[in-house]
């Protein structure tokens, strides 16, 4: 971990906060997004001129008529006009959209000793937040991995959990409120976080598979699990403990997306299988309280 000097929480201008992310010569995406008339303009810049005065009068004029802002948290490869995946230059930042119970799920990322402390705490509307960690060393898979565990470990937004994502940009009102609230920036700390500095080990699939990868040699043994059979276990482990069946099924297919031709049909499959099995249990509970792999009836990989 790049360490930095003890700070003092300060709340942070649009200007200030983009910089304090980017390099000024770098490319970032702001967008302006319209509610009531359903239109949305995006922006990509070098971060000194998005940081510059005429360009936040701008966003100040397009925040008065109505307009969200947001920016994109990774910077943009040169020449490129969008912020798909393939334009992304560098991972920057990992975060996480805290809406429900977010003041609860906070407290929890600031006591917790499996991450490090922010960077920024917006708060996004009364009692809400987003949280950002500025890292570095990352690549786009392992970033979206983390972005993933950390959603499932402190109650984040799912869906906030890809490369491409933009947050609220501070200093500017929130206009999906009906009372102004104009999302503030808390700069609670310098450091450059590594991906060692996050030593969370979440209940995800890539969870998963990391410890399988960790433990499996050169050669396959006869315990060998395979990824399927470790994505049946993580579907059931997360109806145990409560997900909803449709999030199970996202999650999966997500992470299953590059290397099956149908991964929302092989998700759902996976989990169908997991309730099979949980009903099963309930109904005729083993004796010796080990649930039984699922490879004896797997059929095909799917």
């Amino acid at each position: 971990m790049s360490t930095g000097s003890d700070l003092k929480s300060r709340f942070l201008t649009a200007s200030e906060y983009i910089l304090d992310l980017f390099d000024p010569a770098e490319n970032v995406a702001v967008v302006v997004r319209n509610r009531a008339t359903g239109r949305t303009i995006q922006r990509i810049a070098r971060a000194e001129t998005a940081a510059g005065t005429e360009f936040q009068s701008w966003l100040a004029g397009q925040n008065a008529a109505g307009s969200d802002v947001f920016l994109g948290m990774n910077p943009i490869k040169d020449d490129a006009t969008s912020r798909m995946k393939a334009n992304i230059k560098d991972i920057r930042t990992v975060y996480l959209d805290l809406d429900r119970n977010a003041d609860e799920s906070l407290q929890a990322i600031r006591d917790s000793a499996e991450v490090p402390p922010p960077n920024f705490v917006l708060d996004t509307s009364p009692g809400k937040h987003q949280v950002v960690w500025k890292i570095n060393g990352v690549t786009q898979d392992q970033a979206e991995s983390l972005l993933r565990t950390l959603a499932s470990e402190f109650g984040g937004d799912p869906a906030a959990t890809d490369s491409t994502r933009v947050l609220r940009l501070p200093g500017f009102a929130n206009r999906k409120l009906t009372e102004e609230f104009v999302v503030r920036a808390h700069h609670e700390a310098d450091a450059v976080y590594t991906p060692r500095d996050f030593t969370i080990e979440g209940d995800s699939p890539e969870a998963l598979r990391r410890i399988g990868d960790a433990h499996q040699g050169p050669t396959i043994t006869p315990g060998h699990r395979s990824q399927s059979e470790r994505d049946w276990a993580y579907a059931k482990r997360a109806l145990e403990r409560g997900d909803e069946p449709e999030e199970i099924i996202r999650r999966i297919a997500d992470y299953r997306s590059q290397d099956k031709a149908d991964p929302n049909y092989y998700a759902r499959r996976t989990v169908i299988r997991a309730q099979a099995r949980l009903e099963q249990e309930r109904e005729e509970p083993c004796s010796s309280g080990v649930s039984e792999s699922p490879a004896a009836d797997k059929g095909p990989d799917y």
